[in-house]
């Protein structure tokens, strides 16, 4: 089984229509609440291609949270570990550029997933633990979702994290990236975007020194996205491998790096690499970023966090 631990969320998307507002003339565009966060969309991901997967978060017993962990069921990821509570749910206002790129305004105050306590024990079917985004920024739950990090690296699980850097919710940059590095003796895969490795190698920092820097201190892979260019691997033994991007009609890139994400941990587990120490060579990471470009590529064609379902990734014989 492969836990995800972190942040259920509702984004409100635009509905791609735009209402007057009443008599000052202003613009607004209509949302759409869809189900999100990044740790939820890698979870719902993960069930979609075929992965034994629980989500390990707390959800609101609100309308939103209900939905939320309706949206879970559907798909069949194991809810046996998410913890409930009359709190809000979080909300993410998206807005989507021309490039389909989205941003975000988060409303984050006392909410549910703020308040998540590090489970006693995990299952012992357990193989592999992911995390990432705002649940480890925003505390109280941040620390809880860091203890749970070191307990599984010292179970001896796979650990794979995705910063997914949010600037708006991190209040003390530099306290951040020290806290990040701290994490990194912990982690077996670190996977994040260009502009994720460049905000956390700093002002003054070089993002190619960086992730040298962060290999050394003890991740066995940092997968890098590159937008449309695609994927890129760099090992802890010196191999640097790259796949270009699937090209498709992007819609918008909500939820790509999630699936990106997921794709990465369903194929390495096809290759038996959840493991603490995995052993991989040129050709099973060619074959691990392909798929992976192949299931973000499907998230991209259409609107919303869609991550896609084992039978939507064409095979061949590269994958």
């Amino acid at each position: 089984m492969i836990i995800v631990a972190g942040e259920a969320l509702i984004d409100l998307v635009p509905a791609g229509s735009r209402e007057q507002d009443g008599p000052t003339g202003d613009d607004l565009p209509a949302l759409l609440p869809k189900r999100g966060g990044g740790p939820y969309n890698t979870a719902v991901a993960l069930a979609r291609l075929g992965s034994p997967t629980a989500f390990c978060s707390r959800l609101s017993t609100d309308h939103f949270g209900r939905a939320l962990l309706s949206g879970l069921t559907a798909d069949g990821v194991d809810t046996s570990l998410v913890q409930r509570g009359p709190e809000p749910t979080t909300l993410a206002v998206a807005h989507v550029g021309d490039g389909g790129s989205a941003e975000y305004a988060f409303h984050v105050g006392g909410t549910a997933d703020r308040l998540f306590t590090s489970p006693e024990t995990l299952p012992e079917t357990a193989r592999a633990v992911s995390f990432g985004t705002c649940s480890l920024v925003l505390e109280p739950g941040a620390s809880a979702y860091e203890e749970l990090m070191r307990h599984a690296s010292a179970r001896g699980l796979f650990t794979a994290l995705d910063p997914n850097i949010r600037p708006g919710l991190i209040p003390d940059a530099d306290a951040y990236r020290a806290r990040f590095r701290s994490w990194l003796p912990h982690v077996t895969l670190l996977k994040l975007s260009e502009e994720d490795a460049a905000w956390l190698a700093g002002p003054e920092g070089d993002p190619v020194s960086a992730v040298t820097e962060w290999l050394a201190a003890g991740p066995y892979a940092v997968v890098l996205t590159r937008g449309g260019e695609g994927v890129t691997v760099l090992t802890r033994d010196g191999l640097e491998l790259s796949v270009p991007g699937e090209r498709v009609t992007v819609v918008d890139t909500i939820g790509a790096g999630d699936t990106v994400n997921a794709a990465l941990l369903h194929r390495l587990d096809s290759h038996g690499a959840l493991t603490a120490s995995p052993a991989l060579d040129a050709g099973e990471w060619r074959d691990i970023l392909v798929f992976a470009a192949r299931a973000a590529a499907v998230t991209c064609s259409r609107a919303g966090a869609q991550p896609p379902y084992a039978t939507e990734i064409a095979e061949s014989p590269a994958v």
